[in-house]
């Protein structure tokens, strides 16, 4: 932060909080000549303002407000760049500043920890990490086909979903538009408990390109659409799904086979079931296969190592597997 608005945000601060405590010494004296209890003269649908002054306990409390914001703000940073009496930071990793934001590396965050700067996070996760790294290394040592059985572990990686992973797929694992629903038989990259760990581990980039990439006009999509409701058992027009069943032979079987069951390890999805990641409508399945669909599942193996991973794996596999 520059100097300028370092000492713009400390002068401004401390002028607030003296503005708060004169008025507040104003507001408990009595400055109107009018004898206490009396009225003010002022009155309105027969309610009389009377000159009371301010209760103690509430004066008190406000005074109280008052000395604890100094105190806080000379012993934690707070007033532009003075860093308080304890030298607090929330965070040691600081390498430099672009346009006056702070930048952080993991390379800075080791060379603290190197030298033994942590900041308070820091220090709680090391903390952390020395009460349940042991935990998570024995859970690590258990094979998936065991931990799935623990009670225990499919606990721990219920917390670690809903922390993690329910931001996409939903405090209960459903999915929503665009994310699966990871509580039915239907998988994109395979359902056994190694094909989840991978998913989770490495992440997964799926991608069907507009037209699947295919020599495929505008005017046979409606019927590729009514092909593929054919294909899950929709009500369809016969007539128009064996149109669209030719622009499917013109190459879509080469993710989705020839039989429509998909391949997983493409990613392709199963067109001969009733599950659908964007929508079964017909306008829905024009849009997919107008303009293709973009997927991303992040890699958790670098965010929350192969050991919590390994647990979310067992509870996403239980989901399914009861």
């Amino acid at each position: 932060m520059s100097n300028f608005w370092s000492i713009w945000i400390t002068v401004l601060t401390l002028i607030v909080i003296a503005g708060c405590f004169f008025i507040l010494r104003k507001m408990s004296q009595n400055n109107t000549g009018i004898e206490e209890g009396e009225s003010m003269g002022h009155s309105f649908d027969g309610i009389e303002e009377l000159n009371n002054p301010l209760p103690k306990w509430w004066s008190y409390m406000y005074y109280i407000t008052i000395v604890f914001s100094l105190i806080y703000l000379a012993m934690y940073p707070g007033l532009g760049n003075y860093k308080g009496l304890f030298g607090w930071t929330s965070s040691n990793q600081s390498i430099g500043t672009d346009q006056g934001i702070k930048i952080d590396s993991a390379a800075a965050l080791e060379a603290a920890k190197a030298e033994n700067r942590l900041s308070q996070y820091d220090r709680e996760v090391a903390h952390a990490d020395d009460k349940y790294g042991p935990i998570f290394d024995a859970y690590l040592a258990t094979p998936l086909e065991e931990l799935v059985k623990n009670k225990e572990a499919l606990k721990v990686g219920g917390r670690l979903f809903l922390q993690n992973c329910a931001q996409c797929h939903g405090s209960d694992a459903r999915g929503s538009k665009g994310f699966p629903n990871l509580t039915d038989k239907d998988w994109l990259y395979g359902g056994e408990l190694t094909d989840i760990k991978t998913t989770l581990m490495n992440g997964r980039n799926g991608m069907m390109p507009p037209k699947g990439g295919l020599p495929i006009e505008e005017s046979e999509f409606k019927g590729l659409a009514e092909y593929v409701v054919k294909l899950s058992g929709g009500e369809h027009d016969a007539a128009l799904a064996a149109q669209g069943q030719g622009s499917f032979m013109k190459g879509c079987f080469a993710c989705h086979g020839m039989d429509a069951t998909g391949n997983k390890f493409m990613g392709a999805p199963n067109l001969t079931d009733d599950i659908w990641l964007y929508g079964s409508s017909r306008g829905s399945i024009i849009e997919t296969i107008q303009y293709g669909r973009a997927g991303v599942m992040p890699a958790w193996k670098d965010i929350l190592g192969e050991e919590k991973v390994h647990v979310i794996a067992a509870y996403v596999y239980s989901l399914s597997n009861k």
